[in-house]
């Protein structure tokens, strides 16, 4: 029986080079770099400017089916097409977002990628990596501060208490936090109301962040931000409480880029990390933007399945950074695909072709949302070692049998090399189909009809019923001019539908709108689905439980 190296193993293994080299690579002059060590390093903004006439590199997006409670490995393809792509003598440059803590030390792991498709130094980008969530978290609780503050100094603003709607942030999962008393102990302590934590990757700040086009930007969209409504019943923001400059200045190094590599010395620009079942799921428009300058072809991707971070990625962040995808790679795995198929978790390590033809058709959805937008598309089968070859046989020919472009990806076994296949297919699609890439709905729809279209066009939903609550904010928010931004969906990543147990392609069913949620800053409307909620909670036995470091310092069982 083959024996195969951890992750971690693997990484600790790696021939890493300075990140001086990397930044070589990339024709970075010595003045827009900043090193954070041996190997990472800050990228300035200002190579936007030396670059601005330069042409785009061509950005191509990877999503991937519903997922497996442990993800299909969208981060270690877009790491193994990366340097597959350098290997056939193309320029390109790997786009990502930066793992949470949440995630990291509680169930579905870091954001690296994994096998020989890694992301390096491992450790470093899966723990705190330059600070960049720190900071946000900063950001977001020193905001909660200013407005207890002035509330307490006298509320000139008329803040009412009871509909202050910024909440603090932790990064972690911590449910307990999920709802909270502050202002406890009497006058000298300001006054008690309800509050609550959301994991810092929901919090709007983290949003911002990711979609701002540079620092001027950035203040913009702070000031923007509604924090909670004043005794008139108006919004109340942070313009209004002139702390967009504070908030501004605690951002300014989190706002650049961060530079890395991979496994084998490919550049990496790693940036944001904003949750695509709450948030819109996508590094930032500014590390695709440099890499895009930096290189002829930029593989990023976009979290969860095509329904949430492909959606968001495609009617979202292009907007906000014009872009236009090139191509879009959607990743299946046999293991999803036979979970989809009525499969138990614990055998999908078994070959099973009934299973795995019944849950076929969750990638069909997923092929059909692309298709949507008019981007060309491949479909890369990811490989694992308990794949029978019968089974990848299968998905071949079903796309084949349809017209669709096909590649099996083996990037976690061997790096690059394993990509071969899938970055030529790629390529063909990009130069032989014509992209006709445009936006589900536009921005001049009522909420009512962006959130149906999604609901009926992507999930494939019959329609979407709304809350009296929902119904009331959709007013509000027409009311107060906020109709014509676009929506963010907040959906379990696990189903279609927003019922994690409704697997495969679900039918006949309606999407519930419980809640909406300004994010005016970030300039979209939050739509909350079912029961998903903005801070996650730990499982029964959290992957922190087999985390520790040796006496050399050593990181052990970091995946």
């Amino acid at each position: 029986m083959t024996t195969y190296k951890s992750d971690i193993e693997i990484a600790q293994e790696a021939k890493m080079k300075p990140i001086s080299e990397i930044a070589s690579m990339l024709s970075l002059t010595n003045d827009e770099w900043e090193p954070y060590g041996k190997y990472k390093a800050k990228v300035s903004l200002d190579v936007m400017e030396r670059l601005k006439s330069k042409k785009d590199g061509k950005v191509v997006l990877v999503t991937a089916i519903n997922p497996t409670p442990a993800g299909e490995g969208k981060s270690t393809v877009v790491v193994g097409l990366g340097q597959a792509m350098n290997k056939i003598g193309k320029n390109a440059v790997v786009a990502l977002r930066e793992p949470s803590l949440g995630p990291t030390m509680g169930i579905k792991g870091g954001a690296c990628g994994g096998g020989y498709s890694q992301v390096v130094p491992m450790e470093d980008i899966n723990l705190h990596f330059t600070g960049d969530i720190h900071a946000i978290t900063t950001a977001n609780n020193a905001l909660a501060a200013f407005i207890d503050n002035h509330i307490f100094q006298g509320n000139e603003l008329q803040i009412d208490p009871r509909r202050i709607t910024w909440k603090r942030a932790v990064d972690l999962n911590d449910r307990a936090l999920r709802n909270v008393v502050v202002g406890l102990g009497g006058t000298k302590h300001g006054m008690p109301r309800e509050d609550g934590f959301n994991i810092t990757v929901a919090s709007e700040i983290m949003a911002i962040l990711c979609l701002a086009t540079d620092l001027a930007d950035l203040k913009k969209r702070l000031s923007n931000i509604v924090f909670g409504y004043n005794y008139n019943n108006e919004p109340v923001t942070v313009a209004d409480l002139q702390v967009e400059g504070a908030l501004t200045l605690l951002l300014k190094e989190a706002l650049k880029p961060n530079l890395v590599q991979t496994l084998e010395n490919t550049p990496a620009i790693i940036h944001g990390g904003p949750f695509a079942n709450i948030a819109h799921g996508c590094n930032s428009v500014i590390a695709t933007k440099i890499a895009s300058k930096l290189g002829d072809y930029v593989i990023t991707e976009a979290g969860f399945g095509a329904d949430l971070g492909a959606e968001k990625f495609l009617n979202i962040k292009t907007r906000a950074g014009g872009i236009t995808p090139e191509a879009v790679v959607i990743v299946a795995t046999i293991r999803a695909l036979k979970m989809h198929g009525g499969v138990e978790k614990s055998n999908l390590t078994e070959e099973n072709l009934e299973a795995l033809a019944n849950g076929m058709e969750n990638l069909e959805k997923h092929i059909e949302t692309i298709q949507a937008f008019g981007v060309p598309f491949v479909v890369s089968i990811n490989r694992f070692v308990t794949d029978s070859d019968a089974e990848v046989a299968y998905i071949g020919d079903w796309c084949k049998e349809r017209g669709i472009e096909v590649a099996l990806s083996n990037v976690w076994e061997l790096g690059g090399q394993g990509g071969i296949t899938l970055a030529e297919k790629v390529i063909k699609v990009i130069e032989a189909k014509e992209n006709q890439f445009s936006h589900l709905y536009d921005l001049q729809s009522t909420l009512v009809e962006k959130i149906e279209t999604i609901a009926k066009v992507v999930y494939g939903a019959n329609g979407v019923e709304f809350s009296t609550d929902a119904n009331k904010q959709i007013k509000e928010f027409t009311d107060n001019g906020w109709g014509e931004l676009p929506v963010c969906m907040a959906k379990t990543q696990k189903s279609l539908s927003d019922n994690p147990l409704l697997l495969g392609r679900p039918k006949d069913f309606t999407i519930t709108i419980r809640e909406l949620r300004p994010s005016i800053g970030a300039g979209f409307i939050v739509a909350l689905t079912g029961d998903v909620m903005t801070m996650p909670g730990l499982p029964k036995k959290p992957a922190a439980l087999a985390m520790d470091v040796d006496a050399d310092g050593k990181a052990l069982g970091l995946f």
